[in-house]
């Protein structure tokens, strides 16, 4: 197969889909390479490094979408490249389909195959791609949010562990999963008084044994959300829908009755946020106010750490990747549940139901469109 990389080019996009070891893997198992030039850059990748390993590089992405049957990527596609993707080519990136109707439709038209990182799951119900990317969202969204609070910033102007004598910030993190747990240990770590919500109270639970004496867990409801939002110096919400939208779990309302100065961090923003007030932001003009609260909702929150994401994602990634190459996109999705589970749109077929309720679209299983592939 000829496997393509592509330079990322959403905005302050610094990760790179695959390192140049991966390239050398790709070339044992017989598979030729294409890296679009200074591809690799950003994350501390040379060209000359990926030509080592044996590589290919190209000097532009139509080029790179023209000749390759699996193009690899970080982010979604952006318009720009809609016209470039063609009928039967595979893309494997993370798309967050749900949350972007242009990106669906032309996908759709394209008559190419989805394969998205944040939905491959493990038959244990572990989403092994979206895991990495998570712990680093969540220890970022800390560093963010400390950032923020600086009155420079237009933040409140406290320090979150505060000092000896005067008592520290107060982090409510809205979801106990990957991001949850991971943004309520760096806040704890730095001495916040952290209140995690969930709506398990296995979770709660499992939390409760494993995090330190700072760190309440509450069970999650509007109520509770409500009332703990008037108390927050920090808001940070990791809740995941698998493939579909998050829902709506703070109005305008509850953000209208929070201190002025607060911060919010909305890390669910790539599947449409789970504020009334959120909107995607850029690493370029991360923040804005409503209400006097700052909001922080930037779309591809580890772009900013590319070494540490870059080498954490692709770890994870290549073993799939390799495999859609060794068996093709229709063999690897019929023999590996969890590539069967990272399809999402199949030769202008919807294969993810997440994706098809999102917009009212006709939803096909994926077994019924294989077989006629």
């Amino acid at each position: 197969m000829v496997v393509g990389v592509l330079k990322e080019i959403k905005p302050f996009e610094n990760r790179v889909a695959l390192l140049p070891v991966g390239v050398e893997l790709f070339r044992r198992n017989g598979h030729t390479v294409l890296v679009e030039s200074q591809a690799g850059e950003p994350s501390g990748f040379s060209d000359e490094a990926y030509a080592e390993a044996g590589a290919e590089i190209v000097q532009t992405a139509e080029e790179v979408y023209e000749r390759c049957e699996m193009v690899m990527k970080v982010k979604e596609p952006l318009p720009r490249e809609y016209g470039l993707m063609r009928d039967d080519q595979v893309i494997f990136t993370y798309f967050h389909f749900a949350a972007d109707e242009a990106l669906t439709h032309a996908f759709i038209k394209s008559g190419a195959v989805a394969v998205a990182y944040e939905t491959i799951e493990t038959p244990d119900g572990r989403l092994p791609l979206l895991t990495p990317m998570s712990e680093v969202a969540g220890r970022m969204a800390v560093q963010q949010a400390a950032k923020y609070l600086e009155r420079a910033h237009g933040g409140r102007g406290i320090l979150l562990g505060g000092v000896p004598g005067v008592e520290p910030a107060k982090v409510v993190v809205l979801g106990g999963g990957v991001v949850g747990t991971n943004a309520a240990k760096m806040a704890a770590g730095l001495g916040a008084q952290v209140y995690i919500l969930d709506i398990s109270l296995e979770r709660l639970r499992y939390l409760n044994d494993v995090m330190p004496p700072n760190v309440v867990t509450v069970m999650s409801d509007p109520h509770t959300i409500r009332s703990l939002l008037k108390l927050a110096d920090v808001v940070i919400s990791g809740v995941l829908v698998h493939g579909g939208r998050t829902p709506k779990l703070i109005t305008r309302d509850m953000i209208s009755t929070m201190k002025r100065g607060a911060v919010v961090v909305d890390t669910a923003i790539d599947q449409g946020g789970t504020l009334e007030t959120s909107r995607p932001t850029t690493h370029l003009d991360p923040i804005y106010e409503v209400d006097g609260v700052v909001h922080y909702c930037v779309t591809n929150m580890p772009g900013a750490m590319p070494v540490t994401s870059t080498i954490a994602l692709t770890n994870a990634t290549l073993p799939y990747a390799l495999e859609l190459a060794n068996r093709g996109y229709k063999q690897a999705m019929l023999q590996n549940s969890a590539i069967y589970h990272g399809a999402n749109i199949v030769k202008g077929r919807v294969t993810y139901r997440g994706v098809a309720e999102a917009f009212g679209l006709e939803y096909t299983p994926l077994e019924e469109v294989l077989c006629q592939v």
